[in-house]
């Protein structure tokens, strides 16, 4: 079977690639991990990160940005000892700050998950890459999205990282086209009308 050419035979990473990466999320909290986590990612691999994750997950309640807000000063000293996470402070710190971004988003009545969406007319990009060669690191898409965060005051979300974050959140379909994933998860129409009862539903 062909998968991306990124992949490695590590078991993680190739679930991950299978199963998770490039699949559409539309759940905000979600959307708010991966772009938290991409973050994290500046300068080292993915496959680092993805051997962290549960670990941030666990120290930061699963990205829950209200539960995030209130970290201080000695949660952050904490983190900068925990040998499970990446033991640097800006990361750290830009968890925490663009938990108050999202927050504030919210209080001002803007959807996260409908604000990423918009950046891609609520449709994923499908890209129909031959080759692992071909993929862009960063497009005018990526470049006005993280224009927009760091307008909401987001940190670690330069264009780069923000074309990572709408690879992993399926906002982009960046599986060539021969890998088995392809064929496997994007064969689907996305439903419209299913987002946006999503996005708007009611909350009880």
């Amino acid at each position: 079977m062909k998968r991306c050419g990124w992949v490695t035979k590590d078991p993680l990473y190739i679930n991950y690639h299978d199963n998770e990466w490039g699949v559409p999320e539309l759940r905000s909290q979600k959307l708010f991990e991966l772009l938290c986590l991409e973050g994290q990612q500046a300068g080292l691999s993915w496959i680092t990160i993805l051997k962290k994750r549960e670990s941030y997950r666990q120290l930061f309640h699963h990205f829950d940005p209200y539960q995030i807000e209130k970290f201080d000063d000695n949660c952050i000293q904490n983190f900068l000892s925990e040998t499970s996470i990446v033991r640097h402070k800006g990361k750290i710190q830009a968890i925490i700050n663009n938990a108050k971004c999202y927050i504030d988003m919210e209080s001002n009545k803007e959807n996260f998950s409908d604000f990423i969406w918009k950046f891609v007319h609520y449709k994923p990009i499908i890209n129909n890459w031959t080759s692992d060669k071909e993929v862009p690191t960063e497009t005018e898409v990526s470049k006005e999205l993280s224009k927009s965060l760091k307008q909401r005051g987001f940190k670690f979300v330069g264009s780069i990282i923000c074309y990572a974050f709408m690879q992993a959140s399926g906002l982009v379909n960046d599986h060539i086209t021969d890998c088995v994933c392809r064929k496997k998860k994007y064969s689907h129409t996305f439903n419209y009308t299913s987002f946006f009862i999503y996005i708007y539903k009611p909350i009880i």
